[in-house]
């Protein structure tokens, strides 16, 4: 092999290597550790799966009574309301917890498209488009 071959040889080695590495995406965040916010969290989960929507939704409001700066359970009730057609409530719950959630990318990716949706729903075109751009960065 040529001395002027091993350096290129070399380069695209590192270019392959580089593309089969994988970003790791952001892990979820841990709703809560307190045992009453997740007991009620469950029930409003189990409610929501069999249609009882305004119960689950109270019983969101009850764990966001008990930690109110809770990104997780804003961004759970924003979805809860988007699913009922209380779309400027969805989206203004999720820019609560927006709001909230420090630099939690994850969450905050999660909360830009429940915005987007939310604007969609609306016939906001252009703001769901933004807020879906949003979701990506």
């Amino acid at each position: 092999m040529t001395s002027g071959a091993r350096p290129v040889i070399l380069l695209i080695a590192a270019l392959c290597l580089a593309g089969c590495a994988m970003v790791q995406p952001a892990a979820q965040p841990e709703p809560s550790g307190n045992t009453a916010v997740q007991a009620l969290l469950n029930k409003a989960h189990g409610q929501a799966a069999a249609g009882r929507m305004d119960d689950a939704g109270a019983n969101l409001e009850r764990a966001l009574r008990i930690e109110p700066r809770n990104p997780v359970l804003w961004q759970e009730l924003a979805r809860l309301r988007l699913d009922q057609g209380q779309y400027r409530q969805a989206e203004n719950l999720a820019a609560k917890s927006n709001a909230l959630a420090g630099g939690n990318r994850y969450l905050q990716a999660e909360n830009w498209r429940v915005i987007g949706e939310a604007r969609n729903r609306r016939g906001d075109l252009e703001g769901a488009r933004t807020a879906f751009k949003k979701a990506e960065e």
